[in-house]
């Protein structure tokens, strides 16, 4: 069989030439290099002007039990098993939806006005008083951010929305026909809203059935505060949402047993008065009041002692409803910072070089695509006469 002399060339082309890349990168240092310089100046610029920032991680394992076998459940569904969940109580929360509780609004606004420690204060102070007073913009930040940070400063105006005048209502009225009131935020809560639920994060292990929080803050202390306060107000929710029920019971029943402890105190008080005053008289009236009343005290008393018992056990209901929260790893105060400025001036040095490269060998290979084109665009037009001849 005869080899085709023109398979050479084509197997040529098909290959990838590394000494030719190389040849063309070296040919092009110089452009390589002012690149390289150009990205790492920006690299420096861009760690110098980093804030620092810290994280903290603790890890939680819910305890749910009040209803019978619920934690066996609830761990069992969150490994993908179904064993039966319509035993489970009308009252569990589910540990997947606590990552939805610390984006809340309601939950990020409370963490935004919680007090913390800053070291520019002596005092401890909110998100909402340290950003009015102490973030101030530095020199070198204003630099970056009409610099390298150029680009999201021009998105961040062509995203603001205008600012809408909210007409004032009459309140009662409006909570008459609306009970459930949407939360109305200025554009300074709003921003505090985005910046605290990006600081904070938790992540479910469904296999292992435990929870990761993690907590971002800038300064050490700070950013440990703020993760105690995150696991406190989570504790608090679940428990107003699992004793709500038990909660209500427990108002109810302790109203109930004031009125009856009241009632009691004031015909035990008219009893007193009447037995006084039948000892001294000896008429029938007398005696016959003192009886009605010792009748009357008989009954508020038994009641008076069940509606103790029943405080008693809605008492202990809403212990045995509040849920507790196994601390796996508890928080402490980180040492070093998350950020580093070296991995920042390696990465923008690193997209320097690719970019260098990226220009050299493209300038090199764009005659070669466009004379590629050009013999294409020849042999079409060759092919389309062939055909209308």
């Amino acid at each position: 069989m005869e080899e085709n002399p023109n398979n050479a060339p084509q197997k040529e082309e098909e290959g990838i030439d590394i000494f030719a890349l190389l040849k063309n990168l070296w040919a092009g240092r110089k452009t390589i290099i002012i690149w390289t310089v150009v990205f790492m100046a920006l690299g420096l610029l861009s760690a110098l002007t980093m804030k620092r920032t810290y994280t903290v991680t603790s890890v939680m394992v819910p305890q749910l039990g009040s209803s019978r076998n619920s934690s066996l459940l609830s761990l069992a569904g969150m490994a993908g098993f179904d064993l039966g969940t319509s035993q489970m109580n009308g009252q569990e929360l589910s540990p997947l939806v606590y990552p939805q509780i610390l984006r809340s609004t309601t939950f990020c606004l409370e963490l935004a006005n919680t007090p913390l420690h800053y070291a520019e204060a002596d005092s401890a102070i909110s998100m909402f008083t340290y950003a009015r007073e102490y973030n101030k913009p530095t020199v070198l930040g204003t630099v970056r951010k009409y610099t390298i940070g150029l680009p999201g400063t021009l998105i961040g105006l062509l995203k603001r929305e205008k600012p809408v005048e909210e007409a004032v209502a009459d309140s009662t009225l409006s909570e008459a026909l609306f009970p459930l009131q949407p939360v109305k935020l200025t554009s300074e809560e709003a921003a505090m809203v985005k910046a605290v639920s990006s600081c904070i994060s938790m992540s479910v292990d469904k296999k292992e059935g435990y929870l990761v929080l993690t907590v971002t803050g800038i300064q050490p202390l700070q950013t440990a505060e703020l993760a105690v306060k995150t696991q406190q107000l989570l504790q608090a929710e679940i428990t107003r949402f699992r004793t709500e029920k038990a909660q209500k019971q427990l108002e109810y029943v302790q109203a109930r047993y004031n009125e009856i402890k009241a009632e009691t105190e004031a015909v035990q008080a008219s009893l007193a008065v009447a037995t006084d005053r039948s000892q001294s008289m000896t008429t029938a009236r007398a005696h016959i009041e003192r009886d009605r009343l010792q009748n009357k005290y008989a009954v508020l008393s038994s009641i008076y002692a069940e509606m103790a018992k029943q405080l008693e056990q809605a008492k202990m209901q809403v212990k045995r409803e509040t849920p507790a929260m196994a601390i796996v790893q508890p928080i402490t105060v980180p040492r070093q910072p998350s950020n580093s400025r070296i991995k920042t001036l390696i990465i923008w040095t690193f997209f320097g070089i690719l970019l260098g490269c990226g220009i050299v060998l493209g300038r090199g290979s764009i005659p070669k695509l466009k004379a590629k084109f050009a013999s294409d665009k020849e042999r079409v037009e060759e092919e389309n006469t062939d055909d209308i001849s």
